[in-house]
């Protein structure tokens, strides 16, 4: 796992016209492919959290030759003063993609916005084929086949994960007792409700450290939301285990340094996207899923 890992970012630090061409995309970098965007509005950087969206502002005021570069899920790097673009660009990409497993884009280079806004919603891929799927290992990482989760769907049936094959899953790690996670999830929820209408996308809310009635409960009756969940099936504050479809349990810590944890699941079950803590805007995330609905699977 370890060597596919390693594997998998040396296939993308290598430069990001590579990285693009890997995904199908051509970046028109020093044309006008955002010209409408002030270089200098820093809240028109997609994915950004209020930290990324000061080291913008920092990257603004620097001088000489410079690049800020952004990935999905809110990753970003910058550089400065340096010898030439090319130079800023290659240690802006590298710095970025050493801390993401997606692949890192030019925002802004110098002091033109040359970020590609057509083209963002498709970095999630490119989407494994259903052979290279079927040999995809079993983890967590970017390209391997999430395990097989045993839980119960919202209407109370027991199903797992590979039941849901041939749909794009959130699937989403929370508990009632986590403050950020109940910040999320009235956006969480507007999202998923924005999306009602589309089968092949299912959002799949499990509840960790507590039971599925207590979780339920505090939804309905504290945030007042009508939101399918689905169960677990952890019992209880002191249970950290989640179930498998063989048997076996999943301590819910690998799963999620913290809670909540996200997870984007393509049609063949291969993590395409992880998030670890809540999603500042789910509503930018809604053209990536769509995007995986339309393009994996094949």
């Amino acid at each position: 796992m370890r060597q596919q890992t390693r594997d998998f970012r040396n296939s993308v630090v290598v430069s990001y016209k590579q990285q693009i061409a890997m995904a199908g995309i051509t970046l028109m970098l020093m044309a006008a492919a955002q010209a409408a965007v002030p270089v200098e509005d820093a809240g028109a950087v997609p994915h950004l959290d209020a930290r990324g969206k000061a080291a913008y502002l920092d990257y603004l005021k620097a001088d000489g030759h410079k690049a800020f570069f952004i990935a999905p899920g809110g990753h970003w790097s910058w550089r400065a003063e340096m010898g030439s673009v090319e130079a800023a660009e290659d240690a802006a990409l590298r710095d970025c993609q050493e801390s993401t497993e997606q692949a890192c884009v030019p925002y802004a280079i110098n002091e033109r916005v040359v970020f590609n806004a057509k083209a963002w919603p498709r970095l999630w891929g490119p989407y494994l084929t259903r052979a290279q799927a079927e040999r995809a290992p079993i983890g967590l990482k970017r390209g391997m086949r999430f395990p097989d989760l045993a839980f119960k769907n919202p209407q109370g049936r027991p199903i797992t994960l590979k039941d849901l094959r041939g749909k794009v899953v959130v699937l989403h790690f929370w508990g009632s007792w986590c403050a950020p996670c109940l910040k999320e999830m009235p956006e969480l929820r507007k999202t998923a409700q924005s999306l009602r209408n589309e089968p092949d996308i299912v959002f799949t809310c499990l509840q960790v450290r507590e039971d599925f009635a207590t979780a339920k409960n505090f939804v309905r009756q504290k945030l007042r939301l009508d939101f399918a969940l689905s169960d677990s099936q952890v019992k209880g504050p002191n249970k950290s285990e989640l179930p498998l479809s063989d048997g076996s349990t999943l301590p819910d810590r690998q799963v999620a340094k913290v809670f909540p944890t996200t997870y984007v699941l393509d049609k063949h079950g291969i993590v395409v996207f992880s998030h670890n803590g809540p999603i500042p805007d789910w509503s930018q995330y809604i053209a990536f899923l769509r995007d995986v609905a339309a393009r994996s699977g094949q």
